[in-house]
């Protein structure tokens, strides 16, 4: 497997040097509870840990668990590192790969001219929990500025097709309800970015559900996962995808 999977660009966070995209349907699951055996997955791991290996030594994941920490990795390491109970990743530095899986909850790329990026992975608990804004945080305590950053929202699945129950619509909302209500978790997100002082924030257009044909979608009945992953690559080696 070559980066030139199948996969979603991040919008134009390539004018920023770095390399971060969602995988479509095509690319196929990287979820290990998936019908596909456990085997070809991590076939399917392994070969995307070793094709980031151009833009640096160092590939990081967790298990998911839809809260919102979020871990800050440093260069004391190389090769694969799988961290416990996080839903969030910041690299301060260039050459680390990060990635979180996906399949309708809201891939959360942010990336900083100087190299600094992060990854969430923000479903309704996580967005509850302002994850974001921990992603956010973890950058500012690095020293940078919040209005230099640059985040974009990547697939998932849209206002029109995501319908909560009344207790879930409140925890997100703020607001009371009797009955369940659609709700647009990228745009409670773009919400939050804002007011965290981010300088731009772009959102995809593209619904999980909706576009089910090329992404997999957890509320269409999907076991597949996707992967959203960004990478700053050191400048001695190749940026473009």
């Amino acid at each position: 497997m070559s980066l030139d999977i199948a996969h979603e660009p991040a919008g134009d966070l390539a004018e920023l040097g770095v390399v971060a995209f969602t995988t479509t349907r095509e690319a196929g699951t990287f979820g290990i509870t998936g019908i596909d055996p456990v085997g070809q997955v991590m076939s399917r791991w392994w070969s995307l840990v070793d094709a980031l290996g151009r833009y640096g030594p160092r590939f990081a994941t967790a298990r998911q668990v839809h809260g919102n920490r979020v871990v800050v990795h440093g260069v004391e390491w190389e090769g694969w590192l799988r961290s416990t109970a996080a839903d969030g990743h910041v690299a301060a530095d260039r050459g680390t790969a990060l990635a979180v899986t996906v399949a309708d909850c809201v891939p959360v790329f942010i990336a900083h001219p100087g190299g600094a990026i992060a990854l969430l992975h923000a479903g309704w608990r996580g967005t509850a929990a302002r994850i974001l804004e921990a992603g956010v945080h973890g950058l500012v305590r690095l020293g940078l500025a919040p209005g230099d950053l640059s985040l974009h929202l990547g697939p998932a699945i849209c206002g029109r097709c995501y319908q909560v129950g009344a207790d879930v619509f409140a925890q997100l909302t703020g607001r009371s309800v009797s009955q369940p209500q659609c709700v647009d978790l990228r745009d409670i997100l773009a919400g939050q970015a804002r007011a965290s002082g981010v300088g731009r924030v772009s959102i995809s257009e593209r619904c999980t559900r909706c576009d089910s044909a090329r992404f997999f979608s957890h509320r269409a009945g999907d076991a597949g996962r996707a992967l959203a992953v960004i990478v700053s690559p050191l400048a001695s080696r190749t940026r473009a995808p």
